[in-house]
């Protein structure tokens, strides 16, 4: 099977969906973000990279705090107004029910099976965009998404972004166990 080169672009692959809070000008606002990761283990990292004119940088950068909620898919058309409209002219502070953690100025989703509030590090600098680097000061869920103890994602039923499409798709179902499957193909390799 022949390869076709796309050339010099970002692959649309598919990814979670998080809504991203800060406080700007005093309230509470949020936008839809695809472009996040975990970066750090120990100490719990993460990155999210928003474009250089967003509203939410200056509040990010102002209180050195954000949150970042993965809502579910009975949030997607909120979800989807925070990707769509800005807060420059929209107060978005009303959306959600809100509470706060340690941060005063991380505000979290109280709708979301899973928000994380975060103190920014470290902010860089790449191409369109700034990459704001976060230590996640505390992780809320609630007991109904989790199973022994641990998150359970087909119960917090989490938003997936698709680029070539451009919708959100629902999580599917497991298909292997990670850290396991591939002991079967070493034992065939020997």
């Amino acid at each position: 099977m022949d390869k076709i080169n796309l050339g010099s672009t970002i692959p649309a692959y598919p990814m979670p969906v998080s809504l991203v809070g800060a406080h700007v000008d005093g309230k509470p606002n949020f936008l839809a973000v695809a472009w996040f990761t975990m970066v750090s283990y120990k100490p719990p990292r993460i990155a999210i990279a928003l474009g250089k004119g967003h509203y939410t940088n200056p509040g990010i950068k102002e209180n050195k705090t954000f949150s970042v909620c993965l809502p579910s898919e009975e949030i997607v058309e909120m979800t989807d107004y925070c990707g769509i409209v800005s807060g420059k002219k929209t107060d978005k502070s009303q959306i959600f029910d809100l509470f706060y953690g340690e941060l005063e100025t991380a505000p979290l989703i109280r709708d979301c099976p899973l928000s994380m509030e975060c103190k920014l590090l470290e902010i860089v600098e790449s191409g369109l965009n700034e990459i704001f680097i976060g230590e996640i000061i505390g992780t809320y869920t609630e007991e109904r998404f989790l199973t022994d103890g641990k998150m359970d994602f087909r119960k917090m039923r989490p938003l997936i972004l698709s680029q070539p499409d451009t919708s959100y798709w629902c999580l599917g179902e497991p298909m292997a166990k990670a850290w396991n499957i591939g002991k079967r193909y070493k034992a065939k390799r020997k």
